[in-house]
């Protein structure tokens, strides 16, 4: 607990496995006066309703929800309570994870595995103003941000696309159809369409022009 904040972090968790919300809460337990565990989701319905209801300082939840994505809920808390600290707290060690989070504007990425004390400290470096990624991370950021830099990586992999991602994207700023796609990349249209979804997601739009504007402004293209 800090003199600015005036007393324990107040935190939503949310996850979709119970047992993981029963350990967060008692591993965090020692920590009460540091954090204090306001509520509790398993649902991104549920997250939504218990941050407009309890207003917490900081939500800890994890990028995957069952079927739905821990990424889009991050975005949409955001979106709604933009003086919020949304913070990825994940069994996945995945870069592209991280740059997907610190891209909608996540203020930590943090590995489940943490101890309580550790994990208080972390969320009270976020509420000073930090952006707080595990140091698990650190080497193979520098490594893919040098590599970034070199061109190695296909456009758009800083953003999260996967190749196969960006390749439908160049050819949808062509002006290629879902079937002119899927037979210059030899893949089926349903698979086309679910790319199309993934790298809507990724850039942050919801239909093909504004997704052929994103890649003509960022110029993810050849």
């Amino acid at each position: 607990m800090t003199e600015e904040q005036g007393g324990p972090i107040r935190l939503l968790l949310v996850d979709d496995h119970q047992v993981i919300l029963d350990g967060l809460e008692a591993m965090l337990r020692s920590q009460r006066l540091r954090v204090r565990i306001v509520a509790r989701a398993t649902t991104a319905a549920e997250a939504l309703a218990a941050a407009v209801e309890y207003l917490p300082d900081v939500v800890l939840l994890d990028v995957r929800l069952r079927a739905e994505s821990g990424l889009d809920l991050g975005r949409d808390l955001l979106g709604r309570h933009p003086d919020m600290k949304v913070v990825f707290f994940t069994v996945y060690d995945d870069e592209q994870y991280l740059f997907q989070a610190l891209r909608l504007g996540a203020a930590g990425f943090l590995l489940k595995q943490a101890r309580g004390s550790e994990l208080a400290d972390q969320l009270e470096r976020i509420m000073a103003g930090e952006i707080v990624i595990d140091p698990t991370f650190m080497g193979r950021v520098a490594l893919t941000a040098a590599r970034l830099q070199a061109g190695e990586f296909w456009p758009g992999a800083h953003l999260g696309l996967s190749q196969r991602e960006s390749e439908v994207l160049e050819l949808l700023v062509r002006g290629l159809s879902n079937r002119a796609i899927a037979g210059e990349l030899v893949i089926g249209e349903e698979t086309v369409k679910t790319h199309l979804g993934a790298l809507y997601r990724k850039l942050g739009v919801s239909d093909r022009s504004q997704a052929v504007a994103a890649a003509l402004r960022e110029r993810l293209y050849r």
